[in-house]
């Protein structure tokens, strides 16, 4: 019996991998945690969609910002199999929010550190 693939699903793991600039086993580690999904061809290959390598590229900003792996496939869940450019825009604004965040929460621990507390006391 052989498999039928999605008409999507194209990309060997190492067109993903030279794509979006990773070694394979980063195509398999954000696999596992749901960043990307592969199908399986009749000889157990996987493909993986056309959007990979741009999930990953998006997946390394989102690490850059502070998301942990969990976070960022709660992010893509939403996502539909064939994002478009609104569908992008969304993951940014949640990126960009995130950031922000991020930023704030930072600026205040350093001002807590300026002044002159213990830090074992902020």
């Amino acid at each position: 019996m052989t498999a039928q693939l999605s008409s999507s699903y194209t990309l060997t793991v190492g067109e993903v991998a030279a794509d979006s600039g990773v070694a394979t086993s980063a195509v398999r580690f954000y696999e596992r945690h749901g960043i990307v999904r592969a199908e399986r061809t009749s000889s157990d290959q996987r493909r993986f969609s056309t959007d990979a390598a741009c999930r990953i590229r998006v997946a390394k900003v989102a690490q850059r910002v502070g998301l942990t792996v969990r976070e960022i496939a709660e992010v893509f869940a939403a996502l539909p199999d064939d994002p478009g450019p609104d569908d992008w825009g969304g993951v940014a604004e949640t990126l960009i929010r995130e950031a922000e965040e991020r930023t704030a929460a930072l600026r205040s621990y350093l001002s807590e550190m300026r002044t002159g507390a213990r830090l074992c006391d902020l």
